[in-house]
């Protein structure tokens, strides 16, 4: 961690000792807020190329983010840091884990799964809280009535980061358990807050929205937003945007659009381009980029169990 980030780390753990005096406390904690959520805070995380050493380190970040919170809930880039640290890390260290597990392991695949669902929601309710509490009546707001549309008028360029990571983990939610009728009934008003997201700032994250989008309209039906164009449209622009480095792009579009169509070459050659982007050809996805690696070779490893037509290992 960088001596600047351990500063405030110590200065947050002083404040944690005197909370219960007021109005210093109350501009030393605000002081931390921002420090700890301010701009390249996350590159310590996502610039890593030890994926365990993050994995392992993750859990304390984020109750430390929450326990800062509690004292300084109204803080927006506190709700944003920690809310999309929750999604990252159930889609980084327990869904994506989950997915590899072998078929003999299903009770824990299981309970892996759930773990992931609660853990996205999490975050995904502390982002709504962001989002409501910089546009009042932002939780109620819906499609149907054309509420929702209203208030995604009034946001700017800095709010497309909330509004992504907002999606995204409801979304992922429901991609766990798509028999939550809870959550396929907000699906139109996510769909609204993702192409907002996209019109407000299409570069956010570099290519985040466009592999995103991937498989937004490669998994959902129609009747649902589904559309298979749009999806590759999204697939070239993320690659165009990396300059061909996307692991993401490559994988989504090997799961979503070459299994379905049992195209098994074009499956092996977008996860052998995955294989072959350097972590390094940039640094703040280096930690995603290896992640990724470890999936597409599973993929490869593994891909008898999405083609029948491929032989099964003796050994399975």
């Amino acid at each position: 961690m960088k001596k600047r980030h351990f500063f405030y780390f110590s200065a947050f753990c002083a404040c944690l000792i005197f909370l219960s005096s007021c109005s210093i406390n109350k501009l030393a904690i605000n002081a931390v807020s921002n420090a700890l959520t301010g701009d390249g805070s996350s590159d310590v995380f996502t610039g890593d190329s030890d994926p365990k050493l993050v994995g392992d380190a993750l859990p304390f970040a984020i109750k430390m983010y929450e326990t800062l919170l509690s004292a300084n809930p109204g803080h927006q880039g506190l709700m944003v840091t920690t809310g999309s640290l929750f999604v990252m890390y159930s889609n980084a260290y327990v869904h994506g884990p989950a997915e590899m597990l072998p078929s003999d392991k299903w009770q824990e695949r299981e309970a892996e799964m759930d773990r992931a669902k609660k853990l996205y929601l999490r975050g995904h309710e502390i982002l709504y809280n962001a989002l409501d509490s910089k546009f009042s009546g932002f939780r109620k707001a819906s499609v149907a009535d054309g509420s929702l549309q209203t208030i995604l008028e009034k946001c700017k360029k800095e709010d497309a980061g909330t509004l992504y990571w907002a999606v995204a983990g409801g979304l992922a939610a429901y991609s766990i358990d798509v028999f939550d009728f809870e959550l396929s009934a907000r699906i139109p008003n996510w769909s609204a807050m993702i192409h907002r997201a996209y019109e407000l700032d299409p570069d956010y994250g570099g290519a985040s929205l466009d592999e995103f989008f991937i498989l937004f309209y490669s998994s959902l039906p129609e009747t649902m937003g589904g559309d298979k164009e749009q999806a590759l449209y999204h697939f070239r622009r993320a690659l165009e945007k990396t300059r061909g480095n996307s692991t993401s792009a490559y994988i989504s579009y090997a799961q979503s659009i070459s299994v379905p169509a049992q195209d098994y070459d074009t499956f092996r050659d977008c996860l052998e381009k995955a294989l072959a982007v350097d972590p390094n050809a940039d640094a703040s996805t280096r930690l995603m980029t290896i992640i990724n690696q470890k999936k597409a070779r599973w993929l490869l490893d593994n891909a008898y169990n999405y083609f029948s037509f491929l032989p099964i290992p003796e050994d399975y």
